[in-house]
């Protein structure tokens, strides 16, 4: 990528969007070729172009892959073998993913110019948002990033997460200062390893500049929402930090407490009374606003599963506070940005940039599924993907992309939905993970359907003043018929209102009933699905099981709640929080169709 891009600010920046999109067809059969050119001689090419570097016989010639496909490429890469099996570059760390997608962490391979197109990506950001709101500039950005501690594959190359990667990098070290960047954290903070110490550091470096914040923000909104639990547990002795101007002994790490004596340069008993005063009340609502006044927005993804937790934000926020979700990413590659950033996040929608990969679609039905009558698992014919300028409006498909690190064709598990263009290029809602399921029998919930489901549910809880914090689910098998199980965690507002047994269960029998067709048909007719159970656990039990999928390998940058558990550990780990059990008291509504 050409250096120049990297430094892309303000309104170059957005002429560069507008460039790009503007010719997204021709940027994308550059990029195409460009990926063939450098990779022609790789071993996984070869088997299938035979040397050729020729558009159409990519297209025709290169199968449609899953992981298991690819994975015993980037396997021989970890244990010593040359990255010229998948790459024409070498290759110089794997990344992993989040591990709670779909189980277990991935590796991806990556290159060195891969840390360029993340930059040039993050660089795009500000001068999007400047468009909509002013003033950014003359404040600090109170950002909660975090790593996670690196592991090495067999033959010493690196194996991290894609932001820990970024974060380590001399992209993100050696950066150029900008008044629209200034963040509260030091980066000696962030690079911790110790996410609890690195948290306590970074809610401390946020408080002391709580006059200064512009904007709140986290890589996902349960990111934030661990955050405000933190500090409800914590604030006491951060507020101690402040008053007397000594960081708490808790804090050992020795770079953490280097960096912490600029901030806390003095004692402050003032700024220690303020917060004390807010974080002090019976009610957290508007917590936000009261502690960071300046704020104008909360920046975090939003979208997908990270949409249940829009109520607790705006209930901290008091719904002052926009949420702005600005990009769409993942380890394998990253897509697009959010160029209408203040929309509802319910509209959010993103212009897929055509310069980061080349990008394919794989054609879905309405619910997700493959529209093309062929198995889960079964390849996928080449000739029925469809190229970026192709998408049509309104239509589902599934991310396919190709990228300079040695995917090719690779199915990246995303069901997206065609919203419209910017330019030429297509704009997509992300909709969900495709490989997010739970059955017992021929049914089949995705989750969207899991969520839609959960969201009317929880409406019953409001009149109670109370809020679903979080969930999951799991398929019980364990007995016949099998069942869906529910583990909520709620959080009572007002110490003075209860909920009982009766409402839990119509909350069963509301999800159930906002479920599919076929979901209802075996549960009201063929009886080979059991009422669906809820099972509301402890206060703080999602946080545990966080803390458990962290010790398995994922980061606290990139965790999501899944929302199926796959993990029988995991799920120990739920059932010994139990508080008690609610089952649905009827069958669901289900009407054979007719005709």
């Amino acid at each position: 990528m050409n250096g120049k891009k990297l430094e892309f600010k303000g309104e170059d920046a957005l002429k560069e969007i507008e460039m790009l999109t503007s010719k997204a067809g021709e940027v994308q059969y550059g990029i195409l070729k460009e990926i063939l050119k450098q990779n022609v001689e790789t071993e996984y090419l070869k088997k299938y172009m035979k040397g050729s570097k020729d558009v159409s016989e990519f297209k025709s010639c290169v199968p449609v892959i899953t992981y298991k496909n690819i994975y015993p490429y980037i396997q021989r890469i970890a244990n010593g073998e040359d990255s010229s099996l998948l790459t024409g570059q070498p290759i110089t760390e794997m990344l992993c993913s989040s591990g709670t997608s779909a189980g277990e962490p991935k590796l991806m391979p990556s290159i060195a110019e891969d840390l360029d197109r993340r930059t040039f990506f993050y660089n795009l950001i500000m001068p999007i948002m400047n468009q909509y709101i002013s003033g950014l500039d003359e404040g600090k950005a109170m950002y909660l990033y975090f790593v996670k501690a690196e592991m090495s594959t067999p033959c010493g190359l690196p194996f991290r997460t894609v932001l820990t990667s970024y974060y380590r990098s001399k992209h993100f070290k050696c950066r150029t200062r900008d008044p629209f960047n200034d963040f509260t954290s030091p980066d000696q903070v962030i690079l911790c390893n110790d996410s609890n110490q690195s948290m306590y550091c970074q809610l401390l470096a946020g408080l002391v500049h709580r006059h200064q914040v512009m904007r709140l923000g986290a890589v996902f909104a349960s990111s934030l929402l661990r955050a405000i639990s933190f500090l409800e547990r914590k604030w006491v002795q951060l507020c101690n930090d402040i008053r007397t101007g000594q960081l708490d002994l808790t804090i050992t790490d020795p770079e953490c407490r280097l960096s912490m004596i600029g901030i806390l340069s003095s004692p402050n008993p003032h700024l220690a009374d303020e917060i004390e005063s807010t974080c002090s009340r019976t009610s957290w609502k508007g917590i936000l606003c009261e502690l960071w006044p300046r704020a104008k927005y909360i920046e975090a993804v939003v979208t997908g599963s990270m949409a249940q937790y829009i109520p607790a934000l705006e209930y901290y926020s008091a719904g002052k506070l926009p949420l702005v979700c600005p990009m769409y990413a993942s380890s394998e590659c990253y897509f697009g940005v959010n160029l209408k950033p203040f929309c509802d996040p319910a509209e959010v929608a993103f212009t897929l940039l055509p310069n980061m990969c080349y990008f394919e679609f794989l054609p879905l039905g309405e619910n997700g599924t493959l529209s093309m009558g062929i198995d889960e698992e079964e390849g996928v014919p080449n000739d029925r993907l469809v190229d970026l300028v192709n998408v049509r409006v309104g239509c589902y498909y599934e991310l396919v992309v190709t990228t300079f690190s040695g995917l090719y064709r690779y199915r990246i598990g995303d069901v997206l939905q065609v919203t419209g263009f910017h330019n030429q290029a297509p704009q997509f809602r992300f909709i969900c993970r495709r490989n997010v399921v739970l059955s017992v029998d021929n049914d089949k919930t995705n989750e969207e359907d899991l969520h839609r489901s959960v969201t009317k549910a929880k409406k019953l809880l409001e009149p109670y003043n109370a809020l679903l914090v979080e969930y999951t689910s799991y398929a019980d098998t364990s007995s016949v018929p099998g069942h869906y199980v529910l583990f909520w965690e709620i959080k009572m507002i007002d110490s003075a209102t209860s909920i009982d047994a009766k409402l839990l269960e119509e909350c069963c029998i509301t999800v159930e009933e906002e479920l599919d067709y076929i979901y209802r048909q075996l549960r009201s007719r063929e009886k080979t699905v059991g009422p669906l159970e809820i099972r509301m656990v402890e206060p703080g039990t999602f946080e545990a099981l966080m803390d458990f999928f962290i010790s398995q390998g994922a980061s606290i940058n990139q965790y999501k709640t899944p929302r199926c558990i796959k993990s029988n550990a995991a799920l120990k780990l739920l059932n010994s929080n139990v508080l008690a059990s609610f089952s649905s008291p009827r069958d669901p509504k289900w009407i054979p169709l007719h005709g």
